[in-house]
Protein backbone atom coordinates (compact mmCIF):
# COMPACT_ATOMS: atom_id res chain seq x y z
CA UNK A 1 0.00 0.00 0.00
CA UNK A 2 1.14 3.54 -0.80
CA UNK A 3 2.97 4.99 2.21
CA UNK A 4 0.83 7.61 3.94
CA UNK A 5 -2.51 5.91 3.23
CA UNK A 6 -4.45 4.72 6.29
CA UNK A 7 -5.82 1.21 5.57
CA UNK A 8 -9.23 -0.11 6.55
CA UNK A 9 -8.96 -2.45 9.56
CA UNK A 10 -8.83 -6.11 8.41
CA UNK A 11 -12.10 -7.09 10.09
CA UNK A 12 -13.98 -4.30 8.27
CA UNK A 13 -12.31 -5.04 4.93
CA UNK A 14 -13.29 -8.69 5.32
CA UNK A 15 -16.92 -7.77 5.98
CA UNK A 16 -17.10 -5.41 2.99
CA UNK A 17 -15.74 -8.14 0.70
CA UNK A 18 -18.07 -10.81 2.05
CA UNK A 19 -21.07 -8.57 1.45
CA UNK A 20 -19.99 -7.84 -2.12
CA UNK A 21 -19.35 -4.13 -1.66
CA UNK A 22 -15.68 -4.51 -2.58
CA UNK A 23 -14.92 -6.66 -5.64
CA UNK A 24 -11.11 -6.35 -5.57
CA UNK A 25 -10.97 -4.98 -9.10
CA UNK A 26 -9.16 -1.83 -10.10
CA UNK A 27 -11.22 0.97 -11.59
CA UNK A 28 -9.72 0.13 -14.99
CA UNK A 29 -10.77 -3.51 -14.59
CA UNK A 30 -14.29 -2.45 -13.61
CA UNK A 31 -14.61 -0.33 -16.75
CA UNK A 32 -13.06 -2.76 -19.25
CA UNK A 33 -16.32 -4.73 -19.77
CA UNK A 34 -18.30 -1.46 -19.78
CA UNK A 35 -16.26 -0.18 -22.74
CA UNK A 36 -16.83 -3.47 -24.60
CA UNK A 37 -20.52 -3.79 -23.75
CA UNK A 38 -21.42 -0.25 -24.82
CA UNK A 39 -18.75 0.20 -27.50
CA UNK A 40 -21.00 1.84 -30.11
CA UNK A 41 -22.91 4.08 -27.71
CA UNK A 42 -22.10 7.78 -27.39
CA UNK A 43 -20.52 8.24 -23.98
CA UNK A 44 -19.48 11.90 -24.00
CA UNK A 45 -20.65 15.02 -25.81
CA UNK A 46 -18.20 17.91 -25.66
CA UNK A 47 -19.38 20.88 -27.71
CA UNK A 48 -19.87 19.35 -31.21
CA UNK A 49 -17.85 16.18 -30.55
CA UNK A 50 -19.75 12.95 -29.88
CA UNK A 51 -17.40 10.31 -28.47
CA UNK A 52 -18.29 6.64 -28.13
CA UNK A 53 -17.33 4.23 -25.37
CA UNK A 54 -15.01 2.43 -27.83
CA UNK A 55 -13.25 5.70 -28.68
CA UNK A 56 -12.70 6.54 -25.01
CA UNK A 57 -11.22 3.08 -24.48
CA UNK A 58 -8.97 3.32 -27.54
CA UNK A 59 -7.80 6.91 -26.94
CA UNK A 60 -7.16 6.37 -23.22
CA UNK A 61 -5.12 3.25 -24.09
CA UNK A 62 -2.97 5.28 -26.46
CA UNK A 63 -2.57 8.11 -23.95
CA UNK A 64 -1.71 5.67 -21.16
CA UNK A 65 1.03 4.06 -23.26
CA UNK A 66 2.52 7.43 -24.14
CA UNK A 67 2.44 8.51 -20.49
CA UNK A 68 4.27 5.29 -19.57
CA UNK A 69 6.84 6.10 -22.23
CA UNK A 70 7.18 9.62 -20.76
CA UNK A 71 8.14 8.08 -17.43
CA UNK A 72 4.97 7.70 -15.38
CA UNK A 73 4.51 4.49 -13.39
CA UNK A 74 1.91 2.87 -11.10
CA UNK A 75 1.21 4.89 -7.92
CA UNK A 76 2.77 8.06 -9.32
CA UNK A 77 0.66 11.02 -8.27
CA UNK A 78 -0.51 13.47 -10.95
CA UNK A 79 -2.07 16.88 -10.23
CA UNK A 80 -4.91 17.30 -12.75
CA UNK A 81 -6.34 20.78 -13.36
CA UNK A 82 -8.49 20.45 -16.45
CA UNK A 83 -11.92 21.99 -17.04
CA UNK A 84 -14.99 20.07 -18.22
CA UNK A 85 -13.62 18.87 -21.55
CA UNK A 86 -13.26 15.47 -23.22
CA UNK A 87 -9.51 15.49 -22.58
CA UNK A 88 -10.26 15.15 -18.87
CA UNK A 89 -12.17 11.92 -19.54
CA UNK A 90 -9.36 10.51 -21.71
CA UNK A 91 -6.76 11.41 -19.10
CA UNK A 92 -8.77 10.08 -16.16
CA UNK A 93 -9.11 6.63 -17.70
CA UNK A 94 -5.52 6.66 -18.98
CA UNK A 95 -4.21 7.29 -15.47
CA UNK A 96 -6.45 4.53 -14.11
CA UNK A 97 -5.08 2.10 -16.68
CA UNK A 98 -1.53 2.85 -15.50
CA UNK A 99 -2.46 2.85 -11.83
CA UNK A 100 -1.41 6.48 -11.39
CA UNK A 101 -3.28 8.51 -8.78
CA UNK A 102 -4.87 11.74 -10.08
CA UNK A 103 -5.11 14.59 -7.58
CA UNK A 104 -8.48 16.20 -8.26
CA UNK A 105 -7.43 19.84 -8.34
CA UNK A 106 -9.70 22.47 -9.82
CA UNK A 107 -9.05 25.03 -12.53
CA UNK A 108 -9.54 27.73 -9.90
CA UNK A 109 -6.64 26.51 -7.74
CA UNK A 110 -3.50 28.58 -7.91
CA UNK A 111 0.14 28.32 -6.88
CA UNK A 112 -0.39 28.07 -3.12
CA UNK A 113 -2.75 25.10 -3.38
CA UNK A 114 -1.06 23.33 -6.29
CA UNK A 115 2.41 23.57 -4.77
CA UNK A 116 1.04 22.18 -1.51
CA UNK A 117 -0.70 19.29 -3.30
CA UNK A 118 2.52 18.48 -5.14
CA UNK A 119 4.71 18.62 -2.03
CA UNK A 120 2.37 16.65 0.22
CA UNK A 121 1.75 13.93 -2.36
CA UNK A 122 5.21 13.80 -3.94
CA UNK A 123 3.54 14.34 -7.31
CA UNK A 124 5.40 13.29 -10.45
CA UNK A 125 3.44 15.43 -12.93
CA UNK A 126 0.99 18.30 -13.32
CA UNK A 127 -1.58 18.51 -16.12
CA UNK A 128 -3.11 21.93 -16.84
CA UNK A 129 -4.57 24.03 -19.63
CA UNK A 130 -2.21 26.56 -21.17
CA UNK A 131 -4.58 29.30 -20.10
CA UNK A 132 -7.96 29.42 -18.43
CA UNK A 133 -9.63 32.80 -18.49
CA UNK A 134 -6.87 35.34 -17.91
CA UNK A 135 -4.61 32.96 -16.01
CA UNK A 136 -1.50 31.37 -17.54
CA UNK A 137 -0.91 27.98 -15.90
CA UNK A 138 2.44 27.35 -17.55
CA UNK A 139 4.29 29.93 -15.48
CA UNK A 140 2.68 28.55 -12.32
CA UNK A 141 3.81 25.01 -13.14
CA UNK A 142 7.34 26.25 -13.83
CA UNK A 143 7.42 27.60 -10.29
CA UNK A 144 5.92 24.41 -8.85
CA UNK A 145 8.58 22.31 -10.61
CA UNK A 146 11.36 24.58 -9.33
CA UNK A 147 10.17 24.15 -5.73
CA UNK A 148 9.16 20.48 -5.89
CA UNK A 149 11.83 18.23 -7.47
CA UNK A 150 9.46 15.24 -7.64
CA UNK A 151 7.42 16.99 -10.37
CA UNK A 152 9.24 15.78 -13.47
CA UNK A 153 6.54 16.43 -16.06
CA UNK A 154 4.46 19.47 -16.96
CA UNK A 155 1.72 18.45 -19.41
CA UNK A 156 -0.31 21.18 -21.12
CA UNK A 157 -3.63 21.16 -22.92
CA UNK A 158 -3.04 23.81 -25.57
CA UNK A 159 0.21 25.60 -26.34
CA UNK A 160 3.02 23.61 -24.70
CA UNK A 161 6.29 25.59 -24.59
CA UNK A 162 9.78 24.11 -24.37
CA UNK A 163 10.14 21.88 -21.31
CA UNK A 164 6.46 20.85 -21.36
CA UNK A 165 4.64 17.96 -23.01
CA UNK A 166 1.58 18.55 -25.18
CA UNK A 167 -1.49 16.62 -24.00
CA UNK A 168 -2.91 16.73 -27.53
CA UNK A 169 0.28 15.13 -28.85
CA UNK A 170 0.22 12.43 -26.14
CA UNK A 171 -3.40 11.69 -27.08
CA UNK A 172 -2.87 11.53 -30.85
CA UNK A 173 0.57 10.10 -31.54
CA UNK A 174 1.21 6.41 -32.10
CA UNK A 175 2.77 4.91 -28.94
CA UNK A 176 6.08 3.08 -28.88
CA UNK A 177 4.85 0.69 -26.22
CA UNK A 178 2.29 -2.05 -26.83
CA UNK A 179 -1.14 -2.65 -25.22
CA UNK A 180 0.39 -5.71 -23.54
CA UNK A 181 2.56 -3.34 -21.51
CA UNK A 182 -0.59 -1.93 -19.93
CA UNK A 183 -2.11 -5.31 -19.21
CA UNK A 184 1.11 -6.37 -17.48
CA UNK A 185 0.81 -3.65 -14.85
CA UNK A 186 -0.36 -4.72 -11.40
CA UNK A 187 -2.81 -2.38 -9.67
CA UNK A 188 -3.80 -3.08 -6.07
CA UNK A 189 -7.52 -2.23 -5.60
CA UNK A 190 -6.81 -1.25 -1.98
CA UNK A 191 -4.51 1.54 -3.19
CA UNK A 192 -5.91 4.99 -4.02
CA UNK A 193 -7.67 5.42 -7.37
CA UNK A 194 -7.75 9.18 -6.76
CA UNK A 195 -6.93 11.83 -4.21
CA UNK A 196 -9.96 14.02 -3.67
CA UNK A 197 -9.60 17.26 -1.71
CA UNK A 198 -11.17 18.16 1.60
CA UNK A 199 -13.65 21.03 1.42
CA UNK A 200 -12.45 22.82 4.56
CA UNK A 201 -12.87 26.57 4.73
CA UNK A 202 -9.49 27.24 6.34
CA UNK A 203 -5.99 26.33 5.25
CA UNK A 204 -4.94 24.23 2.28
CA UNK A 205 -7.25 21.26 1.56
CA UNK A 206 -6.08 17.85 2.75
CA UNK A 207 -5.66 14.88 0.40
CA UNK A 208 -8.39 12.24 0.60
CA UNK A 209 -7.33 8.79 -0.63
CA UNK A 210 -10.24 6.99 -2.29
CA UNK A 211 -9.41 3.37 -3.07
CA UNK A 212 -10.45 1.53 -6.22
CA UNK A 213 -12.66 -0.73 -4.10
CA UNK A 214 -14.49 2.02 -2.25
CA UNK A 215 -14.76 4.51 -5.13
CA UNK A 216 -16.41 2.09 -7.55
CA UNK A 217 -18.84 0.97 -4.84
CA UNK A 218 -19.58 4.64 -4.08
CA UNK A 219 -20.60 5.20 -7.73
CA UNK A 220 -22.58 1.98 -8.13
CA UNK A 221 -24.85 2.60 -5.17
CA UNK A 222 -25.25 6.32 -5.94
CA UNK A 223 -26.37 5.48 -9.48
CA UNK A 224 -29.03 3.16 -8.11
CA UNK A 225 -30.65 5.72 -5.78
CA UNK A 226 -30.50 8.44 -8.46
CA UNK A 227 -32.34 6.35 -11.03
CA UNK A 228 -29.41 6.29 -13.47
CA UNK A 229 -29.81 3.83 -16.37
CA UNK A 230 -28.38 3.34 -19.83
CA UNK A 231 -30.88 5.91 -21.11
CA UNK A 232 -29.73 8.63 -18.71
CA UNK A 233 -28.12 11.82 -20.02
CA UNK A 234 -26.18 13.75 -17.40
CA UNK A 235 -25.21 17.41 -17.79
CA UNK A 236 -21.97 18.24 -15.97
CA UNK A 237 -21.41 21.95 -15.44
CA UNK A 238 -19.94 21.71 -11.93
CA UNK A 239 -16.16 21.06 -11.97
CA UNK A 240 -15.82 17.51 -13.28
CA UNK A 241 -12.94 16.52 -10.98
CA UNK A 242 -14.89 17.22 -7.82
CA UNK A 243 -16.37 14.25 -6.00
CA UNK A 244 -20.08 14.88 -6.74
CA UNK A 245 -19.74 15.32 -10.54
CA UNK A 246 -17.09 12.61 -10.84
CA UNK A 247 -18.47 9.78 -8.75
CA UNK A 248 -21.78 10.45 -6.94
CA UNK A 249 -22.93 9.01 -9.32
CA UNK A 250 -21.48 11.52 -11.79
CA UNK A 251 -19.19 10.46 -14.60
CA UNK A 252 -18.36 7.08 -13.07
CA UNK A 253 -21.88 6.06 -12.07
CA UNK A 254 -23.43 7.18 -15.36
CA UNK A 255 -20.83 5.42 -17.52
CA UNK A 256 -20.99 2.22 -15.45
CA UNK A 257 -24.65 2.08 -16.51
CA UNK A 258 -23.92 2.89 -20.17
CA UNK A 259 -25.40 6.40 -19.97
CA UNK A 260 -24.26 9.61 -21.64
CA UNK A 261 -22.41 12.70 -20.38
CA UNK A 262 -22.77 16.23 -21.72
CA UNK A 263 -19.91 18.51 -20.67
CA UNK A 264 -20.17 22.26 -20.14
CA UNK A 265 -17.38 24.69 -19.27
CA UNK A 266 -19.89 27.38 -18.36
CA UNK A 267 -22.59 27.70 -15.70
CA UNK A 268 -24.38 30.58 -17.38
CA UNK A 269 -28.12 29.89 -17.14
CA UNK A 270 -28.88 30.46 -20.82
CA UNK A 271 -26.10 28.07 -21.88
CA UNK A 272 -27.27 25.33 -19.50
CA UNK A 273 -30.93 25.74 -20.45
CA UNK A 274 -29.98 25.46 -24.13
CA UNK A 275 -27.98 22.26 -23.48
CA UNK A 276 -30.84 20.70 -21.50
CA UNK A 277 -33.24 21.29 -24.38
CA UNK A 278 -30.83 20.28 -27.15
CA UNK A 279 -29.57 17.03 -25.61
CA UNK A 280 -32.71 16.03 -23.70
CA UNK A 281 -30.86 16.02 -20.40
CA UNK A 282 -32.39 13.68 -17.79
CA UNK A 283 -30.03 14.34 -14.85
CA UNK A 284 -28.54 17.66 -13.73
CA UNK A 285 -26.10 18.30 -10.90
CA UNK A 286 -26.27 21.65 -9.09
CA UNK A 287 -25.31 23.45 -5.95
CA UNK A 288 -28.15 25.55 -4.51
CA UNK A 289 -26.68 28.85 -5.72
CA UNK A 290 -26.62 27.55 -9.30
CA UNK A 291 -30.20 26.28 -9.17
CA UNK A 292 -31.35 29.59 -7.72
CA UNK A 293 -29.77 31.38 -10.68
CA UNK A 294 -31.42 28.99 -13.13
CA UNK A 295 -34.94 29.29 -11.76
CA UNK A 296 -34.64 33.07 -11.50
CA UNK A 297 -33.55 33.45 -15.11
CA UNK A 298 -36.51 35.11 -16.89
CA UNK A 299 -35.83 33.09 -20.08
CA UNK A 300 -36.35 29.72 -18.41
CA UNK A 301 -39.95 29.61 -19.66
CA UNK A 302 -38.72 29.74 -23.28
CA UNK A 303 -37.02 26.33 -23.10
CA UNK A 304 -38.40 22.78 -23.26
CA UNK A 305 -37.01 21.20 -20.09
CA UNK A 306 -39.47 18.30 -19.98
CA UNK A 307 -36.71 15.68 -20.38
CA UNK A 308 -35.36 16.49 -16.91
CA UNK A 309 -36.05 13.78 -14.35
CA UNK A 310 -33.62 14.41 -11.49
CA UNK A 311 -31.95 17.63 -10.35
CA UNK A 312 -29.38 16.50 -7.84
CA UNK A 313 -28.38 19.18 -5.35
CA UNK A 314 -25.45 19.03 -2.98
CA UNK A 315 -22.80 21.14 -1.30
CA UNK A 316 -25.18 23.15 0.88
CA UNK A 317 -28.64 22.69 2.31
CA UNK A 318 -31.38 23.79 -0.07
CA UNK A 319 -34.35 25.67 1.30
CA UNK A 320 -37.80 24.15 0.61
CA UNK A 321 -38.90 27.29 -1.22
CA UNK A 322 -36.28 26.70 -3.91
CA UNK A 323 -37.41 23.12 -4.45
CA UNK A 324 -41.08 24.13 -4.58
CA UNK A 325 -40.38 26.86 -7.14
CA UNK A 326 -38.28 24.47 -9.24
CA UNK A 327 -41.14 21.96 -9.31
CA UNK A 328 -43.51 24.68 -10.48
CA UNK A 329 -41.19 25.63 -13.35
CA UNK A 330 -40.02 22.09 -14.25
CA UNK A 331 -42.86 19.70 -13.30
CA UNK A 332 -41.11 16.66 -14.80
CA UNK A 333 -38.12 16.93 -12.44
CA UNK A 334 -37.54 15.89 -8.85
CA UNK A 335 -35.05 17.94 -6.87
CA UNK A 336 -33.07 15.26 -5.07
CA UNK A 337 -31.32 16.64 -2.03
CA UNK A 338 -28.13 14.97 -1.01
CA UNK A 339 -25.53 15.59 1.64
CA UNK A 340 -22.10 14.19 1.02
CA UNK A 341 -18.42 14.69 1.46
CA UNK A 342 -15.35 13.88 -0.57
CA UNK A 343 -14.26 11.88 2.47
CA UNK A 344 -16.95 9.35 1.58
CA UNK A 345 -20.28 9.22 3.44
CA UNK A 346 -23.29 10.08 1.25
CA UNK A 347 -26.86 10.84 2.31
CA UNK A 348 -29.50 10.86 -0.45
CA UNK A 349 -33.20 11.56 -0.37
CA UNK A 350 -34.83 8.64 -2.15
CA UNK A 351 -36.89 9.49 -5.20
CA UNK A 352 -39.93 7.72 -3.71
CA UNK A 353 -39.72 9.40 -0.29
CA UNK A 354 -42.92 11.26 0.70
CA UNK A 355 -42.98 14.87 -0.47
CA UNK A 356 -42.72 16.35 3.02
CA UNK A 357 -39.66 14.18 3.74
CA UNK A 358 -38.03 15.26 0.46
CA UNK A 359 -38.62 18.90 1.37
CA UNK A 360 -37.36 18.71 4.94
CA UNK A 361 -34.41 16.29 4.87
CA UNK A 362 -31.11 15.57 3.12
CA UNK A 363 -31.82 11.84 2.95
CA UNK A 364 -30.17 8.84 4.56
CA UNK A 365 -26.93 6.91 3.97
CA UNK A 366 -26.57 4.78 0.85
CA UNK A 367 -25.04 1.57 2.17
CA UNK A 368 -26.47 -0.88 4.73
CA UNK A 369 -23.05 -0.78 6.37
CA UNK A 370 -22.80 3.00 6.64
CA UNK A 371 -22.55 3.77 10.35
CA UNK A 372 -23.70 7.16 11.66
CA UNK A 373 -23.42 8.58 15.17
CA UNK A 374 -24.54 12.08 16.14
CA UNK A 375 -22.56 13.19 19.18
CA UNK A 376 -22.33 16.12 21.58
CA UNK A 377 -19.20 18.09 22.45
CA UNK A 378 -18.13 15.31 24.82
CA UNK A 379 -18.44 12.64 22.14
CA UNK A 380 -21.61 11.12 23.61
CA UNK A 381 -24.43 10.09 21.28
CA UNK A 382 -27.36 12.53 21.39
CA UNK A 383 -30.99 11.35 21.73
CA UNK A 384 -33.03 10.96 18.49
CA UNK A 385 -34.28 14.33 17.25
CA UNK A 386 -31.50 16.35 18.89
CA UNK A 387 -28.72 17.98 16.90
CA UNK A 388 -25.24 16.54 17.16
CA UNK A 389 -22.00 16.39 15.21
CA UNK A 390 -22.03 13.81 12.42
CA UNK A 391 -19.43 11.11 12.93
CA UNK A 392 -19.37 8.23 10.48
CA UNK A 393 -17.58 5.23 9.02
CA UNK A 394 -18.39 2.72 6.31
CA UNK A 395 -17.29 0.86 3.18
CA UNK A 396 -16.57 4.02 1.16
CA UNK A 397 -15.56 6.48 3.93
CA UNK A 398 -11.86 7.11 4.46
CA UNK A 399 -9.96 6.02 7.55
CA UNK A 400 -7.47 8.87 7.40
CA UNK A 401 -6.22 11.78 5.29
CA UNK A 402 -3.01 11.19 3.36
CA UNK A 403 0.27 11.77 5.17
CA UNK A 404 -1.01 13.76 8.17
CA UNK A 405 -1.10 11.38 11.19
CA UNK A 406 -1.31 14.17 13.80
CA UNK A 407 -4.30 15.74 12.05
CA UNK A 408 -5.93 12.31 11.70
CA UNK A 409 -5.63 11.77 15.45
CA UNK A 410 -7.95 14.76 15.93
CA UNK A 411 -10.33 14.07 13.05
CA UNK A 412 -11.05 10.40 13.78
CA UNK A 413 -12.29 8.70 16.91
CA UNK A 414 -10.35 5.72 18.30
CA UNK A 415 -13.08 3.51 16.76
CA UNK A 416 -12.42 4.96 13.29
CA UNK A 417 -15.41 7.30 13.04
CA UNK A 418 -14.69 10.43 10.97
CA UNK A 419 -15.55 13.67 12.80
CA UNK A 420 -17.19 15.73 10.05
CA UNK A 421 -17.89 18.99 11.89
CA UNK A 422 -21.43 18.96 10.46
CA UNK A 423 -24.45 19.28 12.72
CA UNK A 424 -27.39 16.99 11.95
CA UNK A 425 -30.45 15.54 13.61
CA UNK A 426 -32.43 12.38 12.97
CA UNK A 427 -35.83 13.04 11.35
CA UNK A 428 -38.83 10.88 12.41
CA UNK A 429 -38.79 9.37 8.90
CA UNK A 430 -35.34 7.88 9.45
CA UNK A 431 -33.76 10.48 7.17
CA UNK A 432 -31.49 13.21 8.48
CA UNK A 433 -31.71 17.01 8.62
CA UNK A 434 -28.63 19.22 8.30
CA UNK A 435 -28.51 21.87 11.02
CA UNK A 436 -25.35 23.59 9.81
CA UNK A 437 -21.71 23.44 10.73
CA UNK A 438 -20.35 23.41 14.26
CA UNK A 439 -18.44 26.53 13.30
CA UNK A 440 -21.32 28.11 11.36
CA UNK A 441 -22.54 29.74 14.55
CA UNK A 442 -22.66 33.36 15.56
CA UNK A 443 -21.81 33.91 19.23
CA UNK A 444 -23.64 37.04 20.33
CA UNK A 445 -22.68 37.69 23.92
CA UNK A 446 -22.74 33.99 24.73
CA UNK A 447 -25.98 33.33 22.85
CA UNK A 448 -25.29 30.96 19.94
CA UNK A 449 -27.20 31.71 16.74
CA UNK A 450 -27.40 29.16 13.95
CA UNK A 451 -26.76 31.07 10.74
CA UNK A 452 -28.65 28.43 8.77
CA UNK A 453 -31.78 28.81 10.90
CA UNK A 454 -32.01 32.53 10.16
CA UNK A 455 -31.09 32.04 6.50
CA UNK A 456 -34.02 29.65 6.07
CA UNK A 457 -36.38 32.29 7.47
CA UNK A 458 -34.97 35.17 5.44
CA UNK A 459 -35.24 33.20 2.19
CA UNK A 460 -39.01 33.35 2.66
CA UNK A 461 -38.96 37.15 2.18
CA UNK A 462 -40.45 38.01 -1.23
CA UNK A 463 -37.56 40.35 -2.09
CA UNK A 464 -34.77 37.86 -1.31
CA UNK A 465 -33.15 35.67 -3.96
CA UNK A 466 -30.27 34.35 -1.84
CA UNK A 467 -28.92 34.90 1.67
CA UNK A 468 -25.84 34.24 3.78
CA UNK A 469 -25.65 35.24 7.45
CA UNK A 470 -22.17 35.82 8.84
CA UNK A 471 -20.65 37.11 12.08
CA UNK A 472 -19.21 40.61 12.31
CA UNK A 473 -16.89 41.67 15.14
CA UNK A 474 -18.32 43.66 18.04
CA UNK A 475 -16.25 45.13 20.91
CA UNK A 476 -18.96 44.45 23.49
CA UNK A 477 -20.74 41.26 22.45
CA UNK A 478 -17.92 39.60 20.56
CA UNK A 479 -20.04 39.07 17.45
CA UNK A 480 -23.21 40.37 15.89
CA UNK A 481 -25.01 39.06 12.83
CA UNK A 482 -24.80 40.56 9.35
CA UNK A 483 -27.25 39.43 6.68
CA UNK A 484 -25.74 39.43 3.18
CA UNK A 485 -28.58 39.43 0.66
CA UNK A 486 -28.88 39.09 -3.09
CA UNK A 487 -32.27 40.68 -3.85
CA UNK A 488 -34.58 39.52 -6.60
CA UNK A 489 -34.44 41.53 -9.79
CA UNK A 490 -36.23 44.85 -9.42
CA UNK A 491 -36.76 44.44 -5.66
CA UNK A 492 -35.28 46.48 -2.82
CA UNK A 493 -34.80 45.69 0.85
CA UNK A 494 -33.84 47.63 3.97
CA UNK A 495 -32.64 46.36 7.33
CA UNK A 496 -35.82 47.69 8.92
CA UNK A 497 -37.98 45.74 6.45
CA UNK A 498 -36.00 42.59 7.07
CA UNK A 499 -36.16 42.88 10.87
CA UNK A 500 -39.91 43.49 10.79
CA UNK A 501 -40.34 40.43 8.56
CA UNK A 502 -38.38 38.28 11.01
CA UNK A 503 -40.22 39.66 14.03
CA UNK A 504 -43.43 38.36 12.46
CA UNK A 505 -41.81 34.89 12.58
CA UNK A 506 -41.66 35.24 16.36
CA UNK A 507 -38.02 34.44 16.89
CA UNK A 508 -35.85 35.54 19.80
CA UNK A 509 -34.72 39.14 19.49
CA UNK A 510 -31.05 38.24 19.80
CA UNK A 511 -31.35 36.30 16.54
CA UNK A 512 -32.28 39.37 14.50
CA UNK A 513 -29.59 40.60 12.05
CA UNK A 514 -28.05 43.93 12.98
CA UNK A 515 -26.57 44.82 9.63
CA UNK A 516 -27.62 44.29 6.02
CA UNK A 517 -25.30 44.11 3.02
CA UNK A 518 -26.89 44.12 -0.42
CA UNK A 519 -24.80 42.23 -3.00
CA UNK A 520 -25.18 41.32 -6.67
CA UNK A 521 -23.46 37.95 -6.18
CA UNK A 522 -21.66 35.93 -3.52
CA UNK A 523 -17.98 34.99 -3.51
CA UNK A 524 -17.63 31.23 -3.85
CA UNK A 525 -15.01 28.73 -2.77
CA UNK A 526 -13.19 26.51 -5.27
CA UNK A 527 -15.89 23.90 -4.65
CA UNK A 528 -18.71 26.20 -5.71
CA UNK A 529 -19.99 26.88 -2.20
CA UNK A 530 -20.70 30.35 -0.84
CA UNK A 531 -17.46 31.49 0.83
CA UNK A 532 -18.56 32.81 4.20
CA UNK A 533 -14.91 33.41 5.06
CA UNK A 534 -14.69 35.94 2.19
CA UNK A 535 -17.98 37.57 3.26
CA UNK A 536 -16.73 37.96 6.86
CA UNK A 537 -13.53 39.58 5.57
CA UNK A 538 -15.53 41.96 3.37
CA UNK A 539 -17.89 43.02 6.15
CA UNK A 540 -15.05 43.40 8.67
CA UNK A 541 -13.05 45.59 6.29
CA UNK A 542 -16.11 47.74 5.64
CA UNK A 543 -16.69 48.21 9.38
CA UNK A 544 -13.07 49.26 9.85
CA UNK A 545 -13.35 51.83 7.04
CA UNK A 546 -16.56 53.23 8.55
CA UNK A 547 -14.92 53.45 11.97
CA UNK A 548 -11.93 55.32 10.56
CA UNK A 549 -14.07 57.76 8.58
Amino acid sequence: MLDGVVPYPPEFARRYREKGYWRDLSLAEEFAPVFRRHAKRVAVIDRDARITYAEIDRVSDRLALNLLDAGLAPLDRVVVQLPNVAEFVFLYFALQKIGCVPIAALATHRFLEVSQFAKLSGAAACVTPDRYGEFDFREMIRRVREETPSVKLGIVLGDAPAGFLSLADLISREPKKRPEDLRALEIDPTDPAIFQLSGGTTGVPKLIPRTHNDYVYNSRIAAKVCGVTGDSVLLLALPIAHNLPLACPGLQGTMLQGGRLVLSTTTRPDDLLRLIQRHKITHLKVVPALLIRLINDPDIVKYDLSSLRVIQSGGQRMQPEVRIRTKQLIPSATVQENFGMSEGMLFFVRLDDPEDVRLETCGRPLSPDDEVMLVDDEGKEVPPGEAGELTCRGPYTLRGYFGVPEYNARQFTPEGFYRSGDLMRLHPSGNYVVEGRKKDLINRGGEKISAEEIENLILGHPAVQNIACVPMPDPHLGERMCACVIPKQGRSLSLKDLVEFLKDREIAKFKLPERLEILSDFPVSTFGKVSKKALVEMVTAKLEREKAA
